[in-house]
C-alpha cells in the first residue's frame, strides 16, 4: 500500500498509551477509521475521545493480544463496524527489567505471549481478511533491540528478535503466493512513553530509556510514512541505526560496551517503589496518555532510515570485492600458480 488515500480503516494494538496511542491519533486525525485494541479500558476510551476531537472515528475493543481468538474476534468486529481493514499496526508490548537469572519462567512466558505472540496473533487476524481481497498492509513495531540485544531486558529483546524472524518468514510465504499484501517492520529507538513507570522492575531504581529519547509523535510520523511507502523496514532515529550497524560490524565490542555501562545505562537515580503495580499480567489502571516523564529530554523528530539503501551499498561493495578477487585468481592461474590439492577422503573400510 503506497497511497495514503487508499488507507481508510486502520487497526492499532496497544492503543491505550505510548507509541500505540500516538499512532492511532495520527491516523485518526488524517480521516481514517481506527480500531483501538488494548487491555486498558480507560486508556482506550481516552484515545477514542482524542481521535473524535480531531474529527476522526474510532472503535474501542478491550482485548488481550496474547489471546489469539480474541484477536480474530476483534478483526471481525472492525470489519463489520468500520469496514475492510487496510492497515494493521502491531504495537502492544510488555517488558521486565532485571538480570535474566532473576526473571521467573512465568515472566519470560508472559513477555513472549504479549510482545512476540501478540504480533503473530494480530498479523494472522489481519491476514484472515486481507488475503481473500489480496490487498492490505501490516506494520509491526519492532526495535533496534531486535538486532542488538541489551542486558537486563532479555525477554523483551528475544521477543523483538523473534518477531523479526516471523515477519521475514511470512514475507517469503506471501511472495510465493504473488500476494499484494505488504509487511513492514519499524524498528524504534528509545521513546518517551509510560512504560518506564508501568514495566515490572527487579531493580531498586526507576527504569529509564537509553538516550537519545524520542517523542511518541515522532514515531507515529514514521509509521504513517511506512504506511504510505511500504518499505521492508525502517530504522527510526540515528541511535537505532547506530545500534544496528554496530551489531553488524563489531558485536563483540558492543558486548563489552554494554557490559561496562551496566545497570546504570537503563535506570535513573530515582528510587523505585518496590510495591508499585505493573502491567505485566494485568492492564495498568487509569489513563496514562502517550508521554512518559522524559518530555524535557525528548526529541520531537526522528528520521526513518530505509536500510535498503545501506544494503544496496554493501551489495555493490561486495560485488566489487568479488570481481577483484576473481581477477586476482585469474592472474594467478595465468601465471601458473599452484593450488594445493584437497585432502583425499578415507575409504569406507578405513579405520
Amino acid at each position: 500500500m503506497t497511497n495514503r488515500d487508499l488507507i481508510e480503516t486502520v487497526v492499532v494494538t496497544g492503543a491505550s498509551a505510548g507509541v500505540g496511542r500516538a499512532i492511532a491519533v495520527e491516523f485518526g486525525s488524517r480521516g481514517c477509521r481506527v480500531g483501538l485494541i488494548a487491555r486498558g479500558r480507560e486508556g482506550l476510551e481516552s484515545t477514542c475521545r482524542e481521535i473524535m476531537r480531531r474529527g476522526g472515528e474510532a472503535l474501542v475493543i478491550e482485548a488481550d493480544v496474547a489471546d489469539a481468538e480474541a484477536m480474530m474476534t476483534a478483526a471481525a468486529r472492525v470489519e463489520a463496524e468500520l469496514g475492510p481493514i487496510d492497515l494493521w499496526v502491531n504495537n502492544a508490548m510488555v517488558t521486565v527489567y532485571g538480570a535474566s537469572v532473576d526473571v521467573s519462567p512465568e515472566e519470560f512466558l508472559q513477555v513472549t505471549r504479549v510482545s512476540y505472540l501478540g504480533q503473530v496473533h494480530g498479523t494472522l487476524a489481519a491476514l484472515r481478511h486481507m488475503r481473500p481481497r489480496n490487498r492490505g498492509a501490516v506494520i509491526s513495531i519492532g526495535s533496534a533491540l531486535a538486532y542488538r540485544s541489551i542486558p537486563y531486558q532479555a525477554p523483551y529483546c528475544a521477543a523483538k528478535a523473534a518477531t523479526r524472524g516471523f515477519i521475514d518468514s511470512l514475507r517469503s510465504e506471501l511472495e510465493a503466493e504473488s500476494s499484494e499484501i505488504t509487511l513492514t517492520m519499524v524498528h524504534l529507538p528509545a521513546v518517551n512513553t509510560p512504560q518506564f513507570d508501568w514495566a515490572r522492575n527487579k531493580f531498586n531504581r526507576r527504569p529509564a530509556p537509553v538516550a537519545p529519547i524520542y517523542q511518541p509523535e515522532a514515531i507515529a510520523a514514521a509509521v504513517v510514512r511506512a504506511a504510505e511507502r511500504a518499505p521492508r523496514e525502517y530504522w527510526v532515529g540515528a541511535s537505532a541505526v547506530k545500534a544496528i550497524i554496530g551489531q553488524i560490524v563489531m558485536p563483540s565490542v558492543v558486548d563489552r560496551m554494554l557490559a561496562k555501562a551496566g545497570i546504570a545505562n537503563e535506570t535513573s537515580n530515582q528510587p523505585d517503589d518496590p510495591n508499585r503495580a505493573d502491567n505485566l499480567f494485568v492492564a495498568g489502571r487509569g489513563d496514562p496518555g502517550a508521554h512518559g516523564r522524559f518530555d524535557r529530554q525528548s526529541l520531537s523528530a526522528a528520521f526513518p532510515f530505509n536500510p535498503t539503501l545501506l544494503r544496496a551499498g554493501v551489495a555493490v561493495g561486495a560485488a566489487a570485492a568479488g570481481l577483484a578477487l576473481l581477477a586476482a585468481v585469474a592472474r594467478t592461474e595465468r601465471r601458473g600458480g599452484h593450488h594445493p590439492r584437497a585432502p583425499r577422503l578415507l575409504s569406507a573400510n578405513a579405520r
